[in-house]
């Protein structure tokens, strides 16, 4: 059963709604995972077709289930850090594959290294070869321990290359110099997305992928101790998932920013006690907050300054942090 409503996919396409996806074929790695799974989907709704490449080691095969019997719709099992051609005309490819969850980092270092270089480097490969428009989604944790808020496309970043996180963030500043070394020797359109933290419908709750958003939500529906590291003052933007995948289509198809970065986020700010605390609220929850301490390299602050994406994309977040929880719970 799909997890996005009709009225979040009918959200996408209102902000996409002046771009034509009809008669591109779009590669999508990562098919499966949460948000290659809403693009799939509204993708489909364009008109497009689709083919979905995934491993399912972060992603799961019922994200995509319910699409397997539309007549534009391919499912290929493949990790992309291993060769691919897909034998055929491809259009756009959005390279999304990646395990991202911060409690990951320690279990699974090389394959998420190989996902952001090994596969960049085969997915930029197909694009190559078939003259394809190539996204590249990278992330917020290129800028580590930032130093600049809101923290602007131009910030180099404060990385930590020997921590527990430098597998994620060294990979995806990898995976940017990749495509820029394509668009400088090759000519490829490139577009290389910052993805700030996103949720929604879809995102997995299971305690190993450990996201923020469904893991409170669990321990709060289940009226346990929600877990905060450090003293919760920490912060984060949080993107609804419609929002999210709107920009990251607008940033794949619109002319004229061949090679450019974008942050895509939503930048109000929350500390995670504020976090907790909404999320407890909203439940109706007898939960109680515990600490833990702080995991190593965690970011104090992490808020994205969104003018380039107002102005290249005409794009901004609509969907505030209150109504995408309710969403997320199925209260709204």
């Amino acid at each position: 059963m799909t997890h996005s409503s009709q009225s979040d996919i009918e959200q996408i396409l209102n902000g996409i709604s002046d771009i034509s996806f009809e008669s591109k074929t779009v590669l999508i790695t990562g098919g499966s995972g949460f948000l290659g799974s809403w693009m799939c989907e509204t993708l489909l709704n364009k008109g497009a077709e689709v083919i979905c490449l995934d491993n399912y080691a972060s992603g799961k095969a019922e994200n995509t289930d319910h699409l397997k019997t539309h007549p534009k719709f391919t499912r290929i099992f493949h990790d992309i850090s291993k060769s691919y051609d897909p034998g055929r005309k491809i259009d756009l490819i959005c390279h999304l594959a990646s395990r991202a969850s911060p409690l990951e980092f320690e279990h699974y270092p090389i394959q998420i290294l190989k996902s952001n270089t090994l596969g960049t480097m085969n997915a930029l490969g197909i694009a190559k070869k078939y003259e394809a428009a190539f996204l590249f989604t990278s992330t917020s944790e290129t800028y580590g321990e930032a130093a600049i808020f809101p923290t602007p496309e131009t910030y180099r970043g404060n990385v930590n290359t020997l921590g527990i996180r430098g597998c994620y963030d060294e990979a995806k500043r990898a995976g940017e110099a990749f495509c820029m070394a394509y668009f400088r020797q090759h000519g490829l359109d490139v577009r290389i997305a910052r993805i700030f933290n996103t949720y929604g419908p879809g995102m997995r709750s299971d305690g190993h992928y450990g996201r923020v958003i469904p893991r409170f939500m669990d321990q709060a529906a289940n009226n346990q101790p929600i877990t905060i590291f450090g003293d919760g003052k920490q912060t984060r933007s949080f993107c609804y998932v419609t929002d999210q995948i709107t920009g990251l289509l607008r940033l794949a198809v619109l002319p004229g920013i061949s090679g450019e970065v974008v942050n895509i986020g939503n930048p109000v700010e929350w500390t995670i006690l504020e976090l907790a605390r909404m999320i407890i609220e909203l439940c109706g929850s007898s939960s109680e907050l515990t600490y833990q301490p702080m995991p190593p390299d965690d970011p104090t602050r992490r808020v994205p300054d969104i003018t380039k994406a107002r102005a290249t994309l005409g794009w901004e977040p609509k969907v505030e942090l209150r109504d995408g929880l309710l969403k997320m719970m199925n209260k709204k």
